[in-house]
């Protein structure tokens, strides 16, 4: 296959494993996205409009190393990730505060754009294999997917404190149910395992963003009150350690 046919001729998967270490990787890179875009636009006093272009300026040059790139790196797959989180944090967060959409029109909106890449995603391809993934215009979808993911996900965590009122913790245990009715469905075969991990994706986003929120915010407002930059520097470590536990093996190729 040939890379007009949009398959990489590297035989290894560009996207990380789908095991436990997965999802918890993606749980800290989503508290790390969410710490690090409120740094952006609030501690450093950016704003919205200025914290989006620089996140999508790094989201870019990423992107564009990852895809580019004929052979699957950890760090820098989980980079994207990050990177990803942290546009999804300023994307909801200019949707609802600058633009004044909303959590429920702009959570419909990102919603209609997650479906319609997936829609255009299997009408490309044929199928919404999310791993292995070979192809390099499946993997254009992929990232596409899971930026409209994690906005949705940002969206939903601040409907649940911001509007429902809950607590950061009582978010998070929202989420956390949600997320272990999807992994119960998935181990009863009850729904094809694409779905959900798309569902997954999206609910690992507010569980993170949550325990984020927990980190920084203010002890009024049922956090710890860290400063942003500390919470994201301890979730950075916790990252990396996880990370390098979970890289130790040889990664695995697919003929």
């Amino acid at each position: 296959m040939t890379e007009e046919e949009g398959v990489h001729p590297a035989t290894v998967s560009k996207v990380a494993e789908i095991t436990l270490a997965f999802w918890i990787l993606k749980i800290l890179a989503t508290t790390l996205g969410e710490t690090a875009g409120d740094h952006l636009s609030m501690s450093l006093e950016l704003g919205y409009y200025v914290g989006l272009a620089i996140t999508f300026a790094v989201l870019i040059v990423v992107l564009a190393a990852q895809i580019k790139s004929r052979a699957f790196h950890p760090l820098l797959f989980w980079l994207a990730i990050i990177a990803t989180t942290t546009a999804g944090t300023e994307v909801s967060d200019f949707m609802d505060r600058s633009l004044g959409l909303g959590y429920a029109l702009g959570s419909a909106l990102l919603v209609a754009g997650l479906l319609l890449t997936l829609a255009c995603w299997y009408m490309r391809v044929g199928d919404l294999t999310v791993y292995p993934l070979y192809r390099k215009d499946s993997e254009i979808y992929f990232w596409l997917a899971v930026l409209f993911s994690n906005s949705l996900g940002t969206a939903f965590g601040d409907f649940l404190t911001d509007n429902v009122g809950l607590s950061f913790l009582q978010g998070a245990a929202v989420t956390a149910a949600i997320i272990l009715i999807v992994g119960a469905l998935h181990y009863s075969k009850s729904l094809p395992d694409v779905l959900l991990f798309w569902i997954a994706f999206v609910f690992t986003r507010p569980f993170g963003a949550t325990f984020g929120d927990f980190l920084t915010k203010p002890a009024e407002a049922g956090g710890l009150n860290l400063p942003r930059d500390y919470a994201s520097l301890t979730t950075l470590v916790l990252l990396l350690a996880i990370l390098y536990i979970s890289n130790r093996r040889p990664a695995k190729s697919f003929e």
